[in-house]
């Protein structure tokens, strides 16, 4: 497994409560610029029409030879779930505070591009200093 991307503010703005592995629906160039590290999910987010699950406001830098064949780099890619996952996590969405973020994205072993998405749900002002504060010790901790 390669890690090509992580959204590191995720779990200082959300709690993460379970995680799931998506395939991705990619045109030939997002797949060679994903593979070269070309990718953003920091600003991305996934959202739901009917039984398709999107992830939205992703950046694929592509290169340049290939630009004629892909609309827009911030295309909304579809991600591929099974059917009990997807009820799953619209019926959890509906819930007040609770949302689907995306976590990581990686190349797995058989040479597919995954992305790992997160139920999650958003922490308050508090807690993300709360978190801080663990953090601090735990660190301080480790030193001696």
């Amino acid at each position: 497994m390669k890690l090509i991307a992580k959204n590191k503010k995720a779990k200082y703005d959300y709690e993460i409560l379970k995680t799931f592995e998506a395939g991705i629906v990619l045109l030939g160039p997002e797949v060679k610029g994903i593979k070269n590290g070309h990718i953003s999910i920091k600003e991305s987010f996934i959202s739901f029409s009917e039984n398709i699950v999107l992830l939205k406001n992703s950046m694929v830098t592509i290169p340049s030879y290939a630009k004629q064949y892909v609309e827009s780099e911030k295309r909304d890619k579809v991600l591929l779930l099974h059917k009990k996952e997807i009820n799953f996590l619209k019926k959890e969405v509906s819930r007040k505070g609770y949302t689907v973020i995306p976590l990581s994205i990686y190349v797995s072993d058989k040479g597919m591009i995954k992305l790992e998405i997160a139920l999650a749900k958003g922490k308050k002002e508090y807690e993300k200093r709360e978190t801080i504060k663990k953090r601090d010790i735990e660190r301080s901790l480790k030193d001696y």
